[in-house]
């Protein structure tokens, strides 16, 4: 089989803070896949810095190609630019929906915890922490109203990230190459049965 996998979203996605382009996310989930023996024709349209409402034009970039899989990674960016929470997963919510009318599965990685993140203060780390979990727990939501798979749905990279400083890489806000591994592994559960739904469609 071979599959068209489109990656949407931010930084994460596109893959900022890997030491190699193999070690960005799309290199690492068509690795995965490969070696289950199906043949990957990758898109990033990611797009560093962007927040939830740039999803709709790569989306308009990613209908036409006619993927199979998405995955999509968003929310650091509304997190930190303190974007308001409806309007963030409406345009989530927008997204999903167009790729699933457009016969696209989807899997989505919603935002992470920051409070990971090195540098914020300690004093600040419970308020980052809830301002997450408030947009995670929407974005679930949303996506999974939307026909939406969830990537990661026990914050296993979130905690990993917590546990690891290593994860991170020099400017401490994206992941190492490291960090991509684990994160890779922690979305790949539901890429692999987003392929088998579009699979079971041929």
């Amino acid at each position: 089989m071979t599959l068209k996998l489109v990656v949407l979203g931010d930084s994460i996605a596109w893959g900022q803070g890997a030491a190699r382009e193999q070690d960005r996310l799309a290199p690492r989930l068509v690795a995965a896949l490969e070696a289950r023996d199906l043949t990957v024709v990758p898109r990033v349209v990611a797009v560093p810095g962007a927040r939830s409402r740039s999803l709709s034009a790569q989306v308009d970039a990613a209908v036409p190609w006619g993927a199979d899989v998405a995955v999509i990674v968003i929310g650091a960016n509304d997190l930190t630019h303190l974007e308001p929470v409806g309007p963030a997963v409406q345009a989530l919510s927008d997204a999903v929906r167009r790729l699933r009318a457009s016969g696209t599965e989807v899997v989505v990685a919603p935002a992470p915890d920051l409070s990971a993140v090195p540098h914020v203060p300690p004093f600040l780390r419970d308020v980052v922490r809830a301002a997450g979990d408030e947009l995670r727990t929407r974005q679930v939501a949303a996506v999974l109203a939307a026909g939406g798979r969830i990537g990661d749905p026990d914050h296993r990279a979130s905690g990993a990230f917590a546990r690891d400083p290593t994860l991170f890489s020099a400017d401490r806000f994206h992941p190492s190459s490291a960090g991509y591994a684990v994160i890779a592994d922690s979305v790949l559960p539901a890429v692999l049965s987003a392929t088998l739904a579009a699979a079971s469609r041929r």
